[in-house]
């Protein structure tokens, strides 16, 4: 995620079109570390894509995503949405270690 970000600060600081290079100074600047790998797939899934169509686009499915959410909520009982709570907890610790490869489907 922190790949992302820093190519987003860029484009948000005028740059249009980051480089790697703007991406590693970035990190560099508050001492994290820049594994080549993610950046180079980060790099080749917005290559030649538009920032801001990408950011439209994730935009669109975090709307759609809550609002289905709210919708089973609504229609869960007490007792269903409890349990539902008890398998996020779950489920979202075994994520977290997926989480840094998980960022790239928004660009899908």
């Amino acid at each position: 995620m922190r790949f992302v970000a820093a190519c987003l600060l860029a484009t948000l600081g005028g740059n249009a079109s980051p480089s790697k290079d703007d991406v590693r100074a970035i990190l560099g600047s508050v001492g994290a570390e820049v594994d080549e790998a993610k950046l180079e797939m980060l790099f080749k899934e917005v290559d030649g894509k538009d920032i801001a169509a990408l950011i439209a686009a994730g935009r669109e499915k975090l709307a759609f995503a809550s609002r289905g959410a709210a919708a089973a909520a609504m229609d869960a009982s007490p007792a269903a949405a409890a349990g539902a709570a008890e398998e996020k907890v779950e489920e979202k610790e075994e994520e977290e270690d997926e989480e840094d490869l998980d960022m790239f489907s928004l660009f899908d």
